[in-house]
């Protein structure tokens, strides 16, 4: 049996409003949440996913995992026109840079927004367990949007501690969860593509990869 730390919303709140990336991601988070016995919904909202194919197969094993576990699931818009209205300017940003920041600025916003009109006094993301990304750069993103929001706040809480990562990788072999090789944006699946190419290994094709217990775990998002 797994031994978890025991979580506390800050301040009091009585409950909390996810943003969800992905179902590896966001599998260790949940299954943290409700060890703790915190009431959360899951709140997907990801533009930056590019192709459309891609973004159902993370969206709908993302819903697939949370009614297997009786979490509610907000289905936010695909509006991905908008998103790259934003990225405009910022195509050959590197990872981390500001096209990221652009990014995570866009989906807080949406999630702060919903929490504000839906009663969430605390929103959280499960970006920040992924090692590929500045936790600092997430944190920064959600701690802005919620500020924009009297009674909104957003909980930093790091998920990669305590072991959070290893369960990470074993919740996705596990689940055999599909296997997300970019973080989710034509840029980055662009530059992923020209890096394969430079170590002459083949293009990420989509919707064909999925983990077992014998593989290596990626996450990318």
């Amino acid at each position: 049996m797994i031994e978890r730390e025991q979580l506390e919303l800050p301040n009091g709140a009585d409950k909390l409003l996810l943003h969800s990336c992905c179902a590896p991601c966001s599998g260790e988070v949940m299954e943290a949440l409700i060890s703790s016995e915190i009431n959360f919904s899951i709140f997907f909202y990801n533009p930056n996913i590019h192709p459309v194919q891609e973004y159902e197969i993370r969206k709908q094993e993302n819903v697939k995992f949370a009614e297997k576990h009786n979490i509610p699931f907000i289905d936010a818009d695909y509006d991905k026109d908008n998103w790259f209205e934003r990225a405009k300017g910022l195509e050959w940003e590197p990872e981390r840079g500001k096209r990221c920041t652009m990014c995570f600025d866009m989906r807080f916003e949406r999630t702060a927004l919903y929490a504000h009109e839906h009663g969430f006094p605390m929103i959280s993301s499960s970006l920040g367990i992924s090692r590929w990304k500045d936790m600092n750069q997430i944190n920064d993103s959600g701690l802005r949007a919620a500020s924009h929001y009297p009674n909104l706040e957003y909980w930093t809480y790091n998920w990669r501690k305590n072991g959070g990562s290893e369960r990470m990788y074993e919740i996705a072999k596990r689940e055999q969860f599909y296997k997300q090789e970019y973080c989710g944006c034509v840029y980055s699946l662009r530059d992923t593509n020209a890096w394969r190419k430079q170590k002459e290994r083949n293009r990420i094709k989509i919707g064909t990869n999925y983990y077992t217990d014998g593989s290596d775990y990626k996450e990318d998002v």
